[in-house]
C-alpha cells in the first residue's frame, strides 16, 4: 500500500459513490450505461474469487465487498426498480459489449500468469476492465449534454486508473523484482480512452460551462 494505490481506491470509491447518489437521489439512470455497468459487475466477481479463500487484509476485503455489492446494485436499479428503469435509455445505448467479453476473453486465455481457471479470470478480468468504460463513452458522446454526477462519475473513474498508473510506477522505482505487465498495459489503454473526455471536461470547467462532448 501506498499513497498513489490509496488515492486510487478512493477515486474509485467516490466515483460508486457519486453514481449511486445520481441513481437514488434522482430516481433516475439518464446517461448511464447499464452495459458498462454489466461488464464492471462481471470484471469484480471474475476478479474476485478469491474472496473468501485468500485474505490479504481487512481493507483488502472490505473494497472487494463494496465493489460487488455496489455494481451488482446499480445494474439491479437500472434493470428492475419501478422508476429508475424507465428512465434507462436503451435506445442510446446500443454498444455491442459483448464483443468485449469475447475479445478479453480471447486475450487471457493466451496471456496469463498460470494457466488455471482462477488466473485466466483474473487476467480476463483486467483485459475487460480496461475497455468496460467503452460503452458510457459512446452514450456520453450521442447524448452530447451531460449532466454534473455523470461527468463527475467517469472523471472519479478515469482518475482511479491515473493514480494505479502512478502506483505501480512507484512500485516498480522501490521494489525490486516488481512486474505487472498485464496489468500495465490494461492500464495504460484504459487511461488513453479517458484522454478525450478529460479534454473536454477541463475545457468545460475552465470556461464554467457545462460539459458537453463532440457527436
Amino acid at each position: 500500500m501506498n499513497a498513489f494505490r490509496l488515492a486510487g481506491d478512493m477515486s474509485h470509491l467516490v466515483s460508486v459513490l457519486v453514481l449511486l447518489l445520481k441513481i437514488y437521489a434522482t430516481k433516475s439512470c439518464s446517461g448511464i450505461s447499464l452495459k458498462t455497468q454489466e461488464l464492471y459487475a462481471l470484471v469484480f466477481l471474475t476478479r474476485y474469487l478469491d474472496l473468501f479463500i485468500y485474505v490479504v487484509s481487512v481493507y483488502n476485503t472490505l473494497m472487494k465487498i463494496v465493489f460487488i455489492a455496489s455494481s451488482l446494485a446499480i445494474v439491479w436499479y437500472m434493470r428492475s426498480h419501478p422508476l429508475v428503469r424507465r428512465t434507462y435509455d436503451k435506445d442510446q445505448d446500443t454498444f455491442r459489449h459483448y464483443t468485449l467479453i469475447g475479445g478479453s476473453l480471447l486475450l487471457a486465455l493466451f496471456f496469463h500468469d498460470k494457466f488455471t481457471i482462477r488466473e485466466v479470470l483474473w487476467a480476463f478480468s483486467i483485459f475487460l476492465e480496461a475497455v468496460a468504460i467503452l460503452p458510457q463513452l459512446v452514450l456520453l458522446q450521442r447524448s452530447r449534454n451531460v449532466d454534473n454526477l455523470t461527468s463527475q462519475y467517469v472523471l472519479f473513474l478515469g482518475a482511479y486508473r491515473a493514480f494505479y498508473i502512478l502506483n505501480w510506477i512507484y512500485r516498480f522505482v522501490t521494489e525490486d523484482h516488481y512486474s505487472a505487465w498485464i496489468s500495465w498495459i490494461a492500464g495504460v489503454v484504459q487511461t488513453a480512452l479517458y484522454a478525450d473526455f478529460f479534454y473536454y471536461y477541463f475545457i468545460s470547467w475552465k470556461n464554467n460551462a457545462k460539459l458537453q462532448l463532440p457527436a
